[in-house]
């Protein structure tokens, strides 16, 4: 039953990380900017979510509110950050030297209003358990494995079957003829940044009730995340989803025949290996 508990513990994880991992190429498919400052978001949300619990309101109050306070954290980064570089015509290495200070800034932040130690949720709903075929599953797990779902399904529907999603991918497609087009290319880069900066907060938050929080967890999570998107290949959606599970699957079964601390250095093995064979990845562009 060894292998069927890690098997699911990695479908769990990877639902979480599939999340991360298409948002993070909704915004690189789109602006072409390595947000690595994603991550920070991610880890805020859970911290956020963790305040409002503390200060007594109940956990679906974080889950709704939270999302919606890193939707406008994203534009204000779109805005104060992104966009004045763009303006100045800066670089590709300067705007991922820019958005890697942004993450160190908001990790430390972290650190010193909260704590550079782990942090749980008081919440008994999270650690409740249930049993299926000799698996054991928490509620935590189960609604991250829920909620991943529906919103890769519906951030799917959205960007092919309505009318932002089709202005986004036109954005992403060609800006200079969206900029012509009177598409305006700046409002759509700061309408991703809202919905990408939403998205990952979820996981943020249902990772935190399930492990609890550390202020520079998000940096793995996202590394990680990087490698399902590139072997999903670049602006998939449902490759970043689909490859994120398959990645934290293959990490937790290889725990049946290593110490866990080689399982990430395996996972970049094959990685590196299956862009030697494909380097454009899995799947076709969405």
């Amino acid at each position: 039953m060894l292998l069927l508990q890690l098997l699911v513990n990695g479908l769990v994880t990877g639902c979480a990380l599939g999340v991360v991992a298409f948002s993070f190429s909704l915004v690189y498919s789109t602006t072409k900017i390595f947000h690595v400052a994603h991550a920070g978001v991610y880890t805020l949300a859970g911290y956020l979510a963790w305040s409002l619990a503390r200060a007594g309101m109940p956990d679906i109050v974080g889950l709704i509110v939270v999302p919606v306070v890193c939707a406008g954290f994203g534009v204000v980064i779109q805005r104060l950050l992104y966009d004045p570089l763009a303006q100045r015509r800066a670089t590709h290495l300067v705007v991922l030297i820019a958005s890697l200070g942004l993450l160190a800034i908001v990790q430390n932040a972290i650190a010193v209003l909260w704590s550079p130690d782990i942090l749980h949720f008081d919440s008994t709903w999270r650690v409740q358990t249930i049993k299926l075929v000799g698996v054991t599953l928490n509620y935590a797990q189960i609604a991250t494995v829920v909620v991943s779902v529906a919103l890769y399904g519906a951030t799917l529907f959205a960007t092919r079957h309505t009318g932002i999603g089709k202005r986004i991918r036109a954005v992403a497609s060609n800006p200079f003829l969206a900029e012509l087009t009177r598409l305006h290319p700046r409002r759509t880069y700061a309408m991703v940044m809202a919905l990408a900066s939403a998205l990952v907060a979820v996981p943020g938050m249902l990772v935190g009730f399930d492990l609890g929080l550390q202020p520079y967890t998000g940096t793995t999570v996202l590394l990680t995340g990087t490698v399902a998107v590139i072997a999903g290949g670049v602006g998939s959606l449902t490759g970043a989803f689909l490859v994120s599970i398959v990645v934290t699957v293959l990490q937790n079964l290889s725990l049946l025949v290593m110490p866990g601390q080689w399982s990430v250095g395996i996972t970049f093995l094959i990685f590196v290996a299956f862009m030697l064979v494909r380097p454009r990845g899995l799947f076709a562009a969405a």
